[in-house]
């Protein structure tokens, strides 16, 4: 019967002995091949030193000459409980690169570090990169304790540093483990030299570790690599990232949202009797009952577990080259199958793996940490990393060259699958008796949209009230759409959560047009932090009815205004999800017209948002007659 297979990575700063470990534990197991004891005895002896057990692991002369390992090695071990395979990733800084790659495919992790040095940057960086790949498993064994004398107190003060410094990224160690790997103290057992440790070896530690779902558990993710067209048929071709399809599963291609069902899986050679069914890490192609449009990068799923879909993001990168990102370049991603143009939005903040702070810059460098968010013209079918590491990852390139990679999140975002247009059957427009002339004639103006953008407590809904009166005054039909008025009926059922807010504005964007639609000029004030949502309510009127206004004040400002204490909620945590402090707000692009509630008064705005409105609106201006005309 086989035993269950764990994947480990191995991190750690440079010299202090991640390589030597590993080596002690392949002999401490019996796992190192036939005659390759004798064979370290004798590289060893050539060169006059100590028996070195990272010879086991440096394949290549240059990284025994240099003694710095280059690359990620891995290698077999065997316990009684299950079969390990190490992932030993190299600790010097400019080898990065590799040691990401090995922690991405890792169950669990293995800190090192040195007793006499104790943590130093590199151990910091790769501690935070486990906390950014999500890996929750981690034992640290503290090596060389044979340097500081088997000393308990040493072995207290490095524990207590490595404890508060993980504590500080949600970790928690499943243990810390005092070993000497050269002498084997630790490893297998415990040594007497150490009798002071009432804890279990490094060996018992890791038989303790729980293996996590394999990728098979997980939803479908079909990333299509190629489409072959054979004898009249189309085979999707591709590898199954997580999760397992059969012959007769309607699968779901996104992003284009199209669906049909599976018939066959093809392999070559072909299999006798044909396969039903695939999974996670086998390479099929399929074919369907329908002649659908798929492409190279679409991402086939069960419909009812599909792929968020959205043209934003935020991602947690790591910076490999050495020219900067900067806010609004643009880079190549790549994303499973799929490449895309994508824009740098803004830089959130870069990550100071000394303390832990978040600092605000407007550039990341070279082996930089930071959340960044990132934009595409086109939509995107991805997981949050959490919950599908295949589809959570990415890649920048800049040219030909990687720059970067990392991992995505949606924090503040919300999926826009559900925003998307959908067909219905069976449904005729009837056209309306009333021209737009004869209301535009009756009322004087044109039925617009004035659509208010900002954060909380810039100043939207009172403006909004106070516009409203001031066009009534003139003789607008005029009406005011926001949160209190909305959230109590047509949209009582919504919460908070990006998707309730999306969908908020999805609705409000449709009563708003029907509003235009109808004569009046509609006022909206609501939040609307996404650019997409904005964009979706100004595709549903008809061109030149939607005129976006943002009205402009910064957090800090908006903040010390905080009429109804929500900021100070939101700061400790009372209220997730608060645009500006916990979500995501995105200021308009190219708006009609921007309102700036920190540089004048009430009564100014109401008077730049009025003129705008008589100047664009109103029937006495004459490019507005102008505009009629030509109706």
């Amino acid at each position: 019967m086989n035993k269950e297979q764990m994947n480990i990575v191995v991190v750690g700063h440079v010299d202090h002995g991640k390589s030597t470990l590993i080596g002690r534990l392949l002999y401490d197991t019996d796992s190192l091949p036939e005659g390759k004891y004798e064979e370290l005895k004798a590289v060893s002896e050539k060169r006059n030193m100590p028996l070195e057990w990272s010879f086991v692991l440096d394949a290549f002369q240059a990284e025994r000459d240099q003694a710095v390992t280059i690359d990620t090695t891995r290698i077999w071990f065997k316990t009684e409980k299950r079969d390990y395979v190490i992932i030993d990733a190299p600790g010097h800084r400019e080898f990065l690169k590799n040691m990401i790659s090995g922690a991405a495919a890792a169950d669990a992790a293995v800190l090192v570090v040195d007793a006499a040095e104790g943590l130093k940057e590199q151990t910091r960086r790769h501690a935070y990169l486990l906390h950014l790949l999500g890996l929750k498993q981690i034992v640290v064994v503290v090596n060389k304790m044979d340097l500081v004398d088997h000393d308990a107190g040493r072995f207290n003060d490095v524990s207590n540093e490595v404890t508060e410094y993980l504590s500080g990224l949600g970790l928690s160690p499943m243990a810390i483990v005092p070993i000497s790997a050269r002498h084997g103290d630790g490893i297998a057992s415990m040594s007497e030299n150490m009798d002071w440790y009432e804890g279990q070896s490094l060996l018992k530690t890791l038989d303790r570790f729980v293996l996590q779902p394999r990728p098979v558990a997980r939803p479908l993710r079909f990333p299509i690599q190629d489409v072959y067209k054979t004898e009249g048929e189309r085979i999707l071709v591709g590898r199954i990232e997580a999760g397992r399809l059969r012959v007769g599963d309607t699968l779901m291609f996104s992003p284009a949202n199209r669906s049909a069902t599976v018939t066959s899986i093809e392999n070559w050679p072909e299999q006798d009797p044909p396969q039903v069914d695939a999974r996670a890490g086998d390479i099929v192609g399929i074919t369907l009952d329908q002649r659908i449009f798929v492409e190279r990068g679409d991402i086939g799923s069960h419909v009812e577990k599909a792929p968020m879909l959205t043209n934003v993001f935020r991602a947690n990168i790591f910076w490999l080259s050495d020219t900067a990102l900067k806010e609004g370049k643009s880079y190549t991603l790549k994303l499973g199958t799929r490449s895309a143009k994508v824009r740098v939005q803004s830089i959130d903040h870069v990550v100071n793996t000394e303390t832990l702070q978040h600092d605000k810059k407007t550039e990341i460098k070279r082996n930089d940490m930071a959340e960044i968010t990132l934009r595409s013209r086109e939509m995107l079918a991805l997981d949050p990393y959490t919950e599908n590491p295949s589809t959570g990852r990415c890649v920048l390139l800049d040219g030909f060259d990687t720059v970067g990679g990392g991992i995505i999140h949606m924090r503040g975002y919300p999926d826009q699958r559900n925003a998307l247009p959908t067909g219905a059957d069976n449904l005729y427009e009837v056209d309306h008796l009333l021209t737009a002339q004869e209301r535009m004639n009756r009322n004087g103006h044109r039925g617009s949209v004035i659509w208010f953008t900002g954060l909380s407590g810039a100043g939207k809904s009172t403006l909004a009230m106070r516009v409203e009166r001031a066009l009534f005054t003139k003789g607008y039909q005029t009406y005011v759409l926001d949160g209190d008025n909305v959230r109590k009926g047509l949209n009582a059922d919504l919460g908070f959560k990006p998707e309730d807010r999306a969908e908020n504005i999805r609705r409000v964007g449709e009563v708003a047009a029907l509003n235009a639609d109808a004569g009046l000029v509609c006022l909206t004030a609501f939040i609307s932090p996404y650019r997409a949502d904005r964009t979706r309510a100004r595709q549903t009127c008809k061109d030149g009815d939607f005129h976006e206004v943002y009205i402009k004040a910064d957090v800090a400002t908006c903040e010390s205004r905080d009429p109804k204490g929500l900021y100070k909620k939101a700061r400790t945590g009372e209220i997730p999800n608060f645009t500006g402090v916990s979500s995501p707000y995105e200021a308009p692009d190219k708006p009609e017209l921007v309102v700036d509630t920190m540089k004048y008064s009430i009564e100014e705005c109401v008077e730049q948002i009025t003129d705008y409105v008589e100047k664009n609106i109103g029937l006495t201006q004459e490019n507005t007659r102008d505009k009629i005309k030509a109706l």
